[in-house]
């Protein structure tokens, strides 16, 4: 190690939900003697967090995660349980939209299979968690933007020329990662010709918890409740009509939501700032190189038509902390190749599966197509007939099938 460097013994790039998520699972299964570096080009002041205009769909197998990590306490009462989802299949001048599916969102016990929860108030708790845990050092205003490795570690390389040493490197940093890029690992993946668009909503009447998603011809637009009688409004949108609608004054912009809302809830307001954004799909073609392991949206880029890359992320973050915390009990070292090729075998197929389900989801309910919408509409009513089927979309939406690590089953490391 030269004398320049800082030595650190894991070093995550890239501190939003799933990165910092990640050091604090791995600050309390390592214990307090760890030392864990996040760095990230936003200083970690919370303005980002602040601005950001989306809500998160935080399945139970997240919610436990974030439970055993001492941090949902503070999220409780700002999370609205889902308890119930209405799906229906209309074009957009259908004043009549039947509901085709209607199925109870819990699990054992009666526990919510989602929650709903703005990521402004996640990404501020998971934060606090973070300065919570000594062992973790927040390097703010200084992205990775490269690494070298030998033998015995890596050394990454931030933007303003530091250098930091470990003998494994996490790459959590987005969707358009840096690390991966120097990696070497390429991605399969196309841009969709659609944006989504996020803004909050309050309505006359209550929600009662109840999940709405309505497809539409040009993607799914679901109104998802939040705490009070609001809910957050996330819809796809063919790529010009969005920027469009995007342009429109309040007024307009109101008047485009209502033609998709429908009138259950009664009257609309805007009680939020709106976003949009690109829709992209890609899946790393390899999660793991040397001494190197990607971790969200740097590995995998899912359509939000079920509201599941966050998950997706969380579930990452539960499989890495275990599988280097069984290494570091035995006294591996954590960066190997067997190490991170266990964590690569539990997650890839997972995530593989997720975008080619998701991908397959948009397509198929994107479209206006008489008889395509004929034979969607007649595959719904009969999922609405089928129980176990329901029960199989609740349990995975809920995150809890396939080999499920410890932390989503609310278990310690």
């Amino acid at each position: 190690m030269q004398a320049d460097e800082q030595r650190y013994d894991i070093v995550i790039a890239g501190g939003g939900s799933v990165g910092l998520a990640l050091a604090c699972a791995l600050a309390d299964a390592l214990g307090p003697a760890t030392r864990i570096a996040v760095a990230d080009r936003q200083p970690f002041d919370g303005a980002a967090a602040s601005s950001d205009a989306r809500a998160s769909a935080v399945s139970a197998g997240s919610q436990h995660l974030l439970a055993a990590l001492g941090i949902w306490s503070s999220l409780a009462d700002h999370a609205e349980a889902v308890t119930a989802v209405d799906i229906t299949d209309a074009s957009l001048e259908d004043v009549f939209r039947p509901i085709l599916v209607s199925y109870d969102n819990t699990i054992e016990a009666g526990e919510p299979a989602t929650y709903i929860i703005e990521n402004a108030r996640l990404t501020a708790a998971i934060l606090a968690g973070a300065l919570q845990r000594p062992s973790i050092v927040l390097l703010g205003g200084a992205a990775a933007t490269g690494y070298v490795t030998d033998q015995h570690g890596v050394t990454v390389t931030l933007a303003d020329g530091r250098r930091l040493r470990a003998p494994l490197l996490v790459a959590a940093d987005g969707r358009g990662s840096r690390l991966r890029e120097a990696s070497g690992i390429g991605v399969v993946g196309w841009k969709y010709p659609q944006v989504g668009i996020v803004t909050t909503v309050s309505h006359e009447k209550p929600h009662r918890s109840r999940a709405i998603q309505h497809f539409l011809p040009a993607g799914p637009f679901a109104i998802l409740p939040l705490q009070g009688n609001r809910s957050c409004v996330t819809w796809t949108e063919e790529e010009d009509q969005g920027r469009a609608i995007m342009a429109l004054d309040d007024a307009g912009f109101l008047a485009e939501i209502e033609k998709r809302f429908g009138y259950r809830l009664g009257r609309t307001e805007l009680a939020g700032p709106r976003a949009v954004w690109p829709l992209e799909m890609h899946l790393a073609r390899a999660m793991v190189a040397d001494r190197l392991a990607l971790a969200g949206d740097a590995a995998h880029l899912v359509h939000p038509i079920a509201g599941q890359g966050l998950n997706l992320g969380l579930r990452d973050v539960a499989a890495l902390t275990e599988v280097v915390a069984d290494a570091a009990r035995l006294g591996l070292d954590v960066g190997s190749g067997i190490v991170l090729g266990r964590y690569e075998r539990w997650c890839r197929t997972d995530a593989a599966l997720s975008a080619a389900a998701f991908d397959g989801l948009n397509r198929l309910f994107s479209s206006d197509w008489t008889l395509l919408r004929t034979a969607r509409s007649a595959g719904l009513a009969l999922v609405d007939r089928l129980p176990v089927l329901k029960q199989f979309f609740v349990a995975e939406a809920a995150g809890l099938t396939g080999e499920i690590p410890k932390l989503l089953r609310g278990e310690p490391v």
